[in-house]
């Protein structure tokens, strides 16, 4: 199965989260590729829709594979496989770590500026991303949100490795997945459509 875009993978995903409209539910959008695909969600089965600020530590010369992952709050996750496999050393990766705090911080600057989050508490918080292929990022989200005590997290995406399933189910206390092929390249072979997304087209999104 190969999605035409985010926005349609976002629907087609949806259908498989229809027991939790009643819940009235957080989708949190992790920019820049789930932001589509968490409103699309939105559209289909309701609630409301924010951002979760996270950044993926990529091994520079494959940044789609994450040593680990940055979020609000100061929280960090590794993984540890992909750091002894490449040999990154200590310098090199508090380099990468240091750019991409600056970068999450610009993109809090840009889509949220003043504003405050929507609230976490007692909520249904759905993470939504357009995938996962070693799930970094969305275990570090699930540690933002958790601080913030929701009532229940609940991951969605339209495609994952098996190997990010399992990890980001120890998270979660629900994962939501329609393709799980027997081996992902990376995220963007499931899609026909994968552009990098505009700033300016998150905004549009959110607003």
């Amino acid at each position: 199965m190969i999605y035409p875009d985010r926005t349609l993978a976002g629907r087609a995903l949806a259908t498989h989260l229809e027991d939790l409209r009643a819940a009235h539910p957080l989708l949190l959008g992790l920019p820049r590729g789930g932001v589509p695909v968490a409103a699309a969600v939105r559209d289909v089965i309701g609630g409301d829709l924010d951002i979760l600020l996270v950044r993926k530590l990529g091994v520079p010369w494959q940044p789609e594979l994450a040593m680990g992952a940055i979020g609000e709050d100061g929280v960090r996750v590794l993984n540890p496989d992909v750091l002894s496999h490449t040999g990154i050393n200590q310098r090199e990766f508090a380099q990468i770590e240091d750019a991409e705090r600056a970068e999450l911080e610009r993109r809090r600057a840009v889509w949220r500026g003043d504003a405050k989050p929507i609230p976490l508490d007692g909520r249904t918080v759905v993470i939504v991303d357009d995938g996962m292929a070693t799930g970094a990022t969305v275990v570090v989200a699930c540690r933002v949100a958790r601080l913030h005590q929701p009532s229940r997290i609940v991951v969605a995406v339209p495609v994952s490795s098996a190997e990010a399933l399992r990890r980001v189910a120890a998270e979660a206390d629900q994962v939501v997945c329609p393709l799980v092929p027997d081996s992902l390249g990376g995220v963007g072979t499931a899609y026909e459509d994968f552009h990098q997304l505009e700033d300016a087209e998150v905004t549009d999104l959110l607003t």
